[in-house]
């Protein structure tokens, strides 16, 4: 821990465990508690808050500049205080026990939907050493899988049983996920800002429940682009005498949340393309000079400032008819 006074000089240094820190901020006047945004940091913030102090949460790649020369973790702790103090510092607003909820329901899903592809993977590569090739998609798999297991396949009995005890781990991971499915549009139903949200096509509760978990009501974004930069969905730039130079996507923040809205774009693009509506020109005209991937990021980046709009300004999303 480092304290510091009015003028930034340091007055305090002192190594505690996570319980004597609670205990001694709790002792003190109000003041500002800062941290680096990291695992335990939003209960620790909310806990602060209660005492009535100011919390300021940051995101570590932003404190490291103001490290001083080798890391140590008392200069840790004097680079978080002193970036703390910068009326220009990104702010991390902590979250609350809902949207922790939310968020740990999204990663449980997320590894089980991975463990799913491991799975069905290994399945296929079990098979292709057989000569038996199987397709790709989940859904023609599962019926091609059972119909072989239905019949006389050319392998072991040994092997027909392992066949047998990973396709029903197989089916046990279904519904798990789909369990998890279902309690998100519970979610969804009870929740006002995901209600509003699975209003806009390509953002379904899915979409909607990791928005309101990751953003909650966008308070911390003044503007649609600035959510969009954050989840990685616009240009890096490397700009320099005065010429400008746009690279890819810098592919920053919640990767989870950028992946999620890159598949519900794809999924409503053509459902905007075939729209008369401003997006659907809009798009149209994109398809007509750029790759369809390239067109997909973009529109997930459009659905991000829709959504921070949602979110921030409480609108409702509502398709404007063009004039062709």
């Amino acid at each position: 821990v480092a304290g510091l006074d009015a003028a930034g000089a340091v007055i305090m240094r002192r190594r505690m465990t996570r319980e004597g820190l609670i205990k001694f901020v709790s002792k003190l006047p109000q003041c500002v508690v800062a941290m680096e945004a990291c695992c335990g940091a939003h209960f620790l913030a909310r806990t602060f808050q209660s005492h009535g102090h100011s919390v300021r949460l940051m995101s570590p790649e932003y404190v490291q500049p103001y490290v001083k020369a080798q890391k140590t973790d008392d200069r840790d702790a004097e680079a978080i205080a002193e970036a703390a103090t910068r009326p220009t510092m990104r702010l991390v607003t902590p979250k609350s026990e809902a949207q922790l909820d939310l968020q740990i329901l999204h990663r449980a899903r997320a590894r089980l939907v991975a463990e799913r592809t491991r799975l069905t993977n290994q399945l296929r590569a079990v098979l292709l050493e057989r000569g038996i090739i199987l397709p790709q998609r989940r859904g023609p798999l599962i019926r091609r899988l059972d119909d072989l297991m239905g019949g006389d396949l050319p392998i072991s009995a040994r092997m027909l049983r392992l066949l047998r005890d990973l396709r029903d781990e197989w089916a046990e991971l279904d519904r798990r996920i789909g369990a998890y499915d279902d309690e998100l549009m519970a979610m969804t139903r009870e929740d006002d800002l995901a209600q509003r949200l699975v209003t806009v096509p390509g953002i379904g509760a899915i979409n909607a429940t990791a928005l309101v978990a990751a953003v909650g009501d966008a308070s911390a974004f003044a503007k649609g682009r600035d959510l969009a930069a954050w989840l990685g969905l616009t240009p890096r730039q490397h700009s320099t005498g005065g010429k400008t130079k746009m690279l890819g996507i810098s592919k920053r923040g919640n990767r989870y949340l950028r992946t999620q809205l890159i598949h519900g774009a794809r999924a409503a693009m053509r459902h905007f393309v075939e729209k008369q509506t401003a997006m659907g020109v809009w798009l149209r005209n994109l398809l007509a000079r750029a790759h369809p991937n390239v067109v997909v990021v973009a529109l997930a980046a459009k659905l991000a400032r829709v959504a921070w709009a949602i979110l921030r300004r409480g609108d409702v999303y509502q398709s404007q008819e063009a004039s062709i």
